[in-house]
Order: structure tokens, then sequence, then C-alpha cells
């Protein structure tokens, strides 16, 4: 008889978890496969169409840079909270807030005629401040009163998608529509088609310069989480909060600015969507970003420098999900890719061990 045993890994290669990823985001794809060729579509056909049309068409890197902008900032900010086991699963009502915000600075506080540099500068400053108050909110429910995280950042997910629909549908409605009215020119991010004339590869590009908030964003992280206080006390707190506890770490400040640059993120992320895609704040102009940001965070293993690439990855899974049909299927692939990634995370902990059990002898009495 053979019997199949976990056992917990007393070292763990720094390797296996990157080939575990890597491992669980193909059998994520082989599945996908299998699930295509059931309905009736040829796989290979499918994710070369999806390749071609997020990778390698000429206007490619443009619109997959502008899927990914949202999910980098959006991912940025959830990893934070992550490396600390706070769990911030409402990365998309802060970003909800964050375009809120931004809108609000773009047609209502500042006038039309205010400089380009000062009017992007406020709005950024509006979004992450709106996405951080909506961060800050779980933050202290969990440092004062111990509420669990997972609950309430979700929850209040569900109150910016009303608070939002409330604006739209009513007092900032254009027309009737649930959509405000364009921001002015000022309050749109510069983009790559407005180098045109210099440079004319950039003509049609309608990337825009919020990537480079990520990018920025990104290797700042980096250098804080191996050069700081704040990025040590987040790693201790979060493998042992009793002895940073017992070393004097003041836990409950850690865990609310922990959440507020979380937010902030994700606000911003919301600030880049408004000011550099849709310009103007609408109903659902978010396809779950904030989500899928999640994703992206734990692929790239809480790693900012690795999120840029993952992040660039998924904005090309999203652009080339829109060639294919049934419309489904990248969100599809998207949910196999997190459980499959999930569940992978047991193998770089534990290693399955077979045992066979010695066969059973007959004695005999005589």
């Amino acid at each position: 008889m053979i019997r199949f045993r976990l056992e917990r890994r007393e070292t763990t290669s720094r390797w296996l978890p990157i080939f575990t990823t890597i491992g669980a985001v193909l059998v994520a794809l082989l599945m996908g496969a299998i699930l295509l060729a059931y309905g009736g579509l040829n796989p290979m056909v499918a994710y070369g169409q999806m390749f071609k049309v997020g990778f390698a068409e000429s206007y490619s890197v443009s619109d997959t840079l502008v899927k990914s902008t949202p999910l980098l900032l959006a991912g940025l900010g959830v990893s934070i909270a992550f490396r600390m086991r706070l769990w911030n699963i409402g990365a998309e009502g802060q970003l909800l807030m964050g375009a809120w915000a931004a809108t609000g600075v773009a047609l209502f506080i500042l006038p039309e005629t205010t400089p380009r540099f000062i009017m992007l500068a406020a709005m950024s400053i509006a979004g992450f401040a709106a996405g951080a108050f909506w961060g800050v909110i779980p933050g202290w429910l969990k440092a004062k009163m111990g509420v669990n995280e997972i609950i309430s950042s979700l929850m209040l997910t569900y109150v910016a998608t009303f608070f939002i629909n409330y604006f739209v549908f009513g007092p900032w409605a254009v027309g009737g529509f649930p959509l405000t009215k364009k921001f002015p020119r000022n309050a749109w991010f510069p983009r790559l088609l407005d180098w045109a004339d210099a440079i004319p590869f950039f003509r049609g590009m309608t990337a825009h310069i919020g990537f480079f908030y990520g990018v920025v964003a990104a290797i700042l992280l980096y250098i804080l989480f191996k050069h700081s206080k704040w990025g040590y006390e987040l790693k201790v707190i979060g493998d042992n909060p009793e002895a940073a506890r017992y070393a004097g770490m003041n836990i409950s400040r850690t865990v609310i600015l922990t959440m507020v640059i979380s937010g902030g993120l994700a606000g911003l992320a919301g600030m880049s969507e408004v000011a550099g895609v849709v310009h103007r704040l609408q109903e659902n102009f978010s396809p779950g970003y904030g989500f899928t940001a999640i994703i992206v965070a734990w692929l790239a293993r809480l790693n900012p420098l690795a999120m840029i690439i993952v992040a660039y990855l998924f904005g090309g899974l999203l652009v080339g999900g829109d060639a294919i049909q049934p419309a489904g299927i990248p969100l599809m692939i998207q949910g196999m890719i997190m459980f499959c990634v999930i569940s992978a995370e047991l193998f770089t902990k534990y290693r399955i061990r077979i045992k066979r059990n010695a066969p059973l002898t007959e004695v005999s009495h005589g």
C-alpha cells in the first residue's frame, strides 16, 4: 500500500517560489485550454490571438501599458499590506474613491485655466488622499478594535460603488447619462501621441504617463522595503507580531500607516484612469482593476520590481482577451491563475512524501 503525506520543509530554496509560481501559471493555462476546447474553440488559436493582440501588434505596447497602469499602482498598494499579513481586499473601492476625488478637483475646485502641472499634481494628491482615507478606515478598525480587515475593506468597496453611482447618476450627471462632463485638456495626462510630431513612432499611441507613476512608486517601495525602518517593521510584524511587540514596535501605528499608503496607491490608480483614459468619471469605468491587482501582487511575490513585469503581462492578457469570444475568457483565466498560485503556496512550505507500507504476512499457528 502506498500512502502520500505532507511534510513541512525545513529549508526552502530561494528559487522554489519562482518555479512553483511559473508552474501554477502553466497549470492554469492548461486548465483554460481544456475549457476552451470543451467550448468548441481551438486553444492554440485562441491563445495565439490573445498574444498577438496583447503583445505583438504595432499598438500592443501602448494599449497594454494603458491597461497595466492601474494594475501596477493598485498591486503595489495591496502588496504593502500583504507584506505584514494585513489583507487589504478593498483596493477596488479605494481606486473608485481616488477617481472621485480627482474628478472633484478637475471639474469643481480648480478653474479650467489652471496650468497642467498644478492641475495634475492637485488631482494626484486628492486621489491619493481619498484612497488613503478609504484604506485607513479598515486599518483603524483593525488596529484599535480588532475588526477583521478582510470584511471591512471588502464591504467598503460596495459602499464606494454606490457612492460613485450617486454622483454620476445624480448631481454630476450630464444629459441624463451616468457620467460627468469631460475634463478640461489640462486635466488629462500627457500621452505618447502628444509627442508624435517629434517621434513619429508614437503616432496613434494612447499610453499615458500614469505608468511612470507606477514605475517610480515601485522603485521607491523597493528601496523602502530594503533600507528603511518602516520596511523592516513590516517584515517583522508580518512574520511574528509577538516578537515585534516585545521589541517595542508600535504595531497599531504601523498598521494604520501601512493602510494609508496601501489605500493611497490604489486611489492613485483611480486618478490615473480618469486622467489618462476616460477623462471623466462614469459608471463602471473600472472592470475590477482593484481585484485583479491582488493576483498581480501574488504572482510577483510582493516584489515591487517584479510587479512592473507582471502588471504588463496581465495588461496584455486584458487587451488580448478583448479580441476573442466569449468575452469572459480573460476573467476565467485570471481566476484560474489566482486559484493555482494560491494552491501552489502549499508546495513552498510542504513536500509530498511517498511511503510504502510493508506487506502484511500471514502467521501460522501450529
